[in-house]
């Protein structure tokens, strides 16, 4: 498989869809980077992947600080002396209604899963072109491609991610490639950041009752990579099948 021996990063690591990505690509012989903003989770992670026989490193990252993303990329590069895919997945999902005025949580989300999903390109993008070789793979979501009531922030800073992800690609050339997974309802702890009890307590009935676990979107993530250079996946949809 084409994903033995790759050096690849995975933000958002520490759980979920990143954990579950850092995992099946470990298993699949690629060498892990991961940067979360939860150290001790981080830890625990590297060591059960050393303990099945893998290998990966970490560092505390909050991606919305660049100077921690740089310091993410930089273990990279000098642990491997290369990066072969960087996977964007850290985000943040603090829904409510515009009404509510709730401009701190606007704030994190666009710092997170926006200027965060930035940061990786700005320090990336030049070790790519150095290199001649290099994958964003950059997770956004459904709501990416449709709005509903209490998403309009959420839902806006993910179809950003899948219009500069366009853009990138667009002018990435013949030797870079960039992916967009976008996840329907996986069963995740994205219900931590929100505030209000009642849109809390709604989302997570409804993941409770439908959702997908977050293997199903490492696997996808594992496709898209595993292609040959010369094939660039440029969006997989996945959902639920009970999803509307």
């Amino acid at each position: 498989m084409s994903i033995e021996r790759k050096v690849v990063i995975v933000t958002g690591a520490s759980s979920g869809i990143g954990e579950a990505t850092a995992l099946l690509l470990a298993a699949q012989g690629a060498k892990l980077v991961l940067g979360a903003r939860r150290p001790e989770a981080l830890e625990d992670l590297v060591s059960r992947i050393a303990e099945a026989g893998g290998e990966a490193v970490s560092v505390s990252t909050d991606v919305s600080r660049r100077e921690e993303v740089s310091a993410l990329v930089d273990l990279a590069m000098q642990r491997y002396g290369k990066l072969d895919v960087y996977v964007g997945n850290a985000g943040v999902m603090p829904i409510s209604r515009l009404e509510e005025l709730r401009v701190d949580e606007w704030e994190a989300m666009i710092d997170v899963n926006l200027k965060g999903f930035l940061y990786g390109i700005a320090e990336a993008l030049p070790i790519f072109r150095r290199q001649g070789f290099g994958h964003f793979v950059n997770v956004a979501s459904t709501s990416g491609h449709k709005v509903v009531p209490k998403q309009a922030v959420y839902a806006g800073t993910k179809f950003a991610v899948r219009a500069i992800s366009e853009g990138l690609r667009q002018e990435a050339g013949d030797k870079l490639r960039v992916t967009v997974i976008s996840p329907g309802m996986t069963r995740t702890n994205f219900s931590d950041t929100i505030s209000d009890d009642g849109t809390k307590a709604e989302l997570e009935e409804l993941r409770d009752r439908i959702a997908m676990p977050p293997e199903a979107v490492a696997k996808a993530i594992a496709f898209a990579i595993d292609q040959p250079d010369e094939v660039d996946v440029g969006e997989i949809v996945i959902r639920p099948t009970a999803q509307a």
